[in-house]
């Protein structure tokens, strides 16, 4: 029987990073439910579908096809049999998948590939409604989180890494973090929020050794 762990919480609180190295610590299978959902983002836009428009959006579903492979240990992500694993990780993909993912029928569809990869292996899977709607018999189950200003702050240093000439500011990040925040709380389909039995993680002080030693602590005591 395959053993579950579930990752949840807000934008920017480095859910895929934790979540990473612990499934590789574990050797367990890291599936990352926000690069799902930003593919599908990323083909709407280079369709030039509009994302507020759910008709369209559910409209080309049939169209879109999403996989994930492992290349020497990386997780690489398909959309239509093409990598674009390079090419998701925009504030526009990211803005994308937040509205989009609060449509029923996107998550229906992503859903039902996060299951048939949980039953039959070892995962570590982080998102916003893991341990609430995907996998809510999941043997762990953590709410991670950190203040909006310090994901913000995270967040902006990753964004300045990558491209020394960003002209976003620390405080628009910041803006889309609590925007993010509260649409993903507010959405009438699975809003993020902590499940009953999850265990909170506040990150907000602490290093990322010292959070990866939290969770390892709570898989020990309850996988």
């Amino acid at each position: 029987m395959s053993v579950n762990i579930a990752i949840d919480g807000p934008a920017g609180a480095g859910k895929s990073t934790i979540a990473r190295m612990l499934a590789k610590e574990l050797n367990y299978i890291y599936v990352d439910t926000g690069a799902m959902y930003r593919t599908l983002a990323l083909y709407f836009l280079e369709q030039g579908i509009d994302g507020n428009d759910e008709a369209a959006v559910v409209a080309s579903l049939p169209q879109i096809d999403v996989a994930l492979e492992y290349v020497d240990g990386l997780q690489q992500i398909f959309l239509n049999g093409e990598n674009v694993t390079g090419r998701i990780r925009t504030e526009q993909v990211s803005d994308m998948a937040s509205r989009t993912s609060t449509y029923a029928q996107v998550r229906v569809k992503m859903v039902e590939l996060q299951r048939k990869i949980a039953e039959k292996n070892n995962v570590v899977m982080d998102g916003r409604d893991i341990g609430t709607v995907v996998l809510p018999d999941a043997a762990v189950k953590v709410f991670l989180t950190a203040s909006a200003e310090v994901r913000a702050l995270r967040r902006y240093k990753e964004m300045l890494e990558a491209n020394p000439d960003l002209t976003t500011t620390l405080a628009e990040v910041e803006a889309d973090i609590r925007e993010r925040d509260y649409r993903d709380s507010h959405r009438e389909n699975s809003p993020l929020r902590q499940a009953e039995d999850a265990v909170l993680v506040d990150s907000s002080d602490m290093t990322l050794e010292e959070v990866i030693g939290a969770i390892r602590r709570i898989v020990e005591e309850r996988a």
